[in-house]
């Protein structure tokens, strides 16, 4: 493995450092920004993300039906969050992304939560703010060429579905569409590209195979609360060996040049992260947001954590006298 050079020193660079675990040092990574306090994939959000010093933040890819890369997670508005031009909540399922045109999508103000919703009340500490819109993937680009957040990375989750084509485009000119936002604004060397649906990344394995995969998984459960994506004959991992490795989702990773793991954290077991570290994985663990899931991620050695609240990461953190980045050391009580 790569190190990272002390002094003058002409070793090579780990380019993954500032993604991976280091003594005192677990990485937070904001999810949908910071879905807890502000409206989730929105600029206002992001921005705020960086400006409390978390570094990396998470993201989720659609794309419009003109073929522009935009940021947001269903593949259809929600009624729970979208108000149309007249400022009206959406009643029933709002249409899909992929149907409609950028100028069309921007029509619509995602700068809240609805009431009364479950929703809602899953986020009750989100503040509700108006003219709020869907941003193109190219607007948080732009925002990244800012002198203030040139350190900062981007954790893109490109969604898609085996079984609900009709949600994107086709997977060779939808991956080459985000790679064109991330090649014309510089982000190579500070993206992770990851995705349910690992056909994804061999589509992206194809085209820009020196960018870093990040596979997410989510097992068999007994009442999972959606679709799993890892099993033998499953339609979300392409062409994944499975028999080859024993079934060993690490080592499946690790075989298709895979750099990165992302469990889900109810799915963490301290042996299997060890297992992820000695074949030269990072684990990046999703979405984690209580106190004690955040305390059992670390305990398990993850080097990222997940979550909607990165400012309670933050202080859990520092109340363990661990930190998020190099340069922000806890402070010992005195007295």
């Amino acid at each position: 493995m790569t190190r990272r050079p002390t002094g003058g020193s002409a070793e090579m660079v780990d380019r993954l450092f500032p993604l991976r675990r280091a003594p005192g040092i677990v990485r937070l990574h904001g999810h949908r920004a910071a879905r807890g306090v502000l409206p989730e994939n929105t600029l206002l959000a992001f921005r705020n993300t960086f400006d409390i010093g978390v570094q990396v933040v998470e993201l989720d890819i659609l794309s419009t039906r003109d073929g522009i890369p935009v940021i947001t997670h269903n593949p259809r508005l929600m009624s729970a969050s979208t108000r149309d031009a007249e400022g009206n909540w959406l009643s029933g399922e709002g249409p899909r992304i992929h149907d409609l045109t950028y100028e069309e999508l921007s029509r619509y103000d995602v700068g809240g939560l609805r009431a009364g919703t479950a929703y809602a009340a899953r986020y009750p500490d989100q503040a509700f703010l108006n003219g709020l819109r869907i941003p193109r993937f190219e607007d948080l680009a732009r925002i990244l060429a800012e002198p203030a957040y040139r350190e900062i990375w981007l954790n893109i989750e490109i969604k898609s579905h085996p079984d609900r084509p009709d949600d994107t485009p086709p997977l060779p000119d939808y991956v080459a569409a985000v790679l064109s936002v991330l090649r014309g604004h510089g982000l190579e060397d500070r993206s992770i590209l990851q995705s349910f649906d690992w056909r994804v990344l061999e589509e992206v394995a194809c085209k820009a195979p020196d960018l870093p995969r990040s596979y997410l998984s989510y097992l068999p459960r007994p009442q999972p609360t959606m679709e799993v994506n890892v099993f033998e004959g499953s339609p979300w991992i392409g062409n994944a060996l499975w028999g080859g490795v024993g079934g060993s989702l690490q080592r499946m990773i690790s075989h298709m040049g895979g750099l990165i793991w992302c469990p889900y954290h109810e799915d963490l077991d301290p042996e299997e992260v060890a297992l992820a570290h000695e074949l030269g994985l990072i684990v990046n663990t999703w979405t984690v947001n209580s106190p004690e899931d955040m305390h059992r991620a670390i305990d398990a050695g993850v080097d990222g954590i997940i979550t909607d609240y990165p400012a309670r990461a933050q202080r859990l953190l520092l109340d363990r006298g661990l930190s998020w980045r190099e340069d922000v050391q806890p402070i010992r009580a005195t007295g």
